[in-house]
């Protein structure tokens, strides 16, 4: 993919995340109490004071809350400057305005630093990231198992029947029952080297023109789930209308799709000053953040409609981070 601003991967597919809101904030935190043998009670940040930021969709607003409230249990003074708007996430944190959110890998390398090829493996492509963004005083830390790329996922009906485990199984669904294999996507997919026709060719299937259902992203979920007019789509993969709608997102077997991982990224001078904490803190609560777990939180908000901040509490009371 070649951008991950704005609402994810496309400015224009509507809510690529089903909630691309404008929640913009700067607004001081104050250091709270972690409780007693949390993660952020094992480091002690009081006395600094930190900007953190987030891009403005769903998955970012949570995230953003979450690295907001973990500093400043640790004892930070926070100021929350969430709810950017696409790039400009980055270019914050470029000039100082903002010095720490979440990114992705695979837009870090792709749209910050133009790299056109990326990098095969996760770690493989963080190290990557890692490494050139120091030239920019950026350090890369703590990244995550989540991975908010393309997926290919499957409605009920055809897991009952065909128990689809890979996009290989459904290459070969294609191919035997074409029928049924029609798939509902955005526009822009479709016309992609890192879309359509590049998983066709690596995956050896074609799916005609007249089984791919080009859609506004809002309808895709709905449209897939009850299988009118495709019972295969193409989704994000740590989107919450995946759970709601039971759809069962089918691996990556040749690992086709870039690599999306979260990691926090933050400016060199701000994390030199107390590495020590950050590091443990944050590789801490980053082991927590996986695919299902960003499914759980983005669908709290964007399925369920309960507040990022209530979400955000939440997830950092269950797991003892705050």
């Amino acid at each position: 993919m070649s951008t991950r601003t704005g609402c994810f991967v496309l400015a224009v597919a509507l809510s690529a995340l089903t909630g691309c809101s404008t929640f913009q904030s700067s607004t001081d935190t104050a250091p709270t109490d972690a409780r007693a043998g949390s993660i952020a009670s094992s480091v002690d940040l009081s006395g600094v004071t930190i900007t953190a930021g987030s891009k403005e969709f769903t998955e970012q607003l949570i995230l953003g809350q979450i690295l907001i409230k973990t500093l400043a249990a640790a004892g930070a003074k926070v100021k929350d400057e969430t709810g950017l708007a696409g790039s400009t996430a980055r270019t914050a944190l470029e000039s100082g305005r903002v010095d720490v959110y979440y990114e992705y890998t695979g837009t870090a390398w792709i749209s910050a630093l133009k790299r056109t090829k990326p990098v095969a493996g996760e770690q493989e492509q963080f190290d990557a990231v890692k490494k050139a963004d120091a030239t920019n005083e950026i350090t890369w830390l703590a990244p995550a198992q989540a991975n908010n790329t393309y997926a290919i996922a499957a409605n009920e009906a055809m897991t009952a029947k065909y128990n689809p485990k890979t996009i290989s199984d459904y290459a070969q669904i294609v191919r035997e029952h074409p029928d049924e294999a029609g798939l509902c996507t955005e526009a822009e997919f479709v016309i992609r080297d890192d879309g359509l026709p590049g998983l066709e060719k690596d995956y050896g299937f074609n799916v005609s023109d007249a089984r791919v259902a080009q859609l506004d992203y809002g309808l895709v979920y709905a449209s897939v789930a009850k299988g009118d007019p495709c019972n295969f789509a193409v989704v994000f993969a740590t989107d919450g209308p995946i759970r709601s709608n039971n759809l069962t997102v089918l691996e990556d077997d040749k690992g086709f799709f870039p690599l999306y991982n979260i990691a926090i990224s933050m400016r060199t001078s701000v994390y030199s000053a107390n590495k020590g904490d950050y590091d443990q803190l944050f590789d801490q609560l980053n082991g927590l953040l996986t695919d299902d777990e960003l499914i759980k939180l983005n669908a709290a908000v964007d399925v369920d409609g309960r507040s990022v901040d209530e979400v955000a509490d939440e997830f950092l009371q269950e797991n003892n981070v705050t």
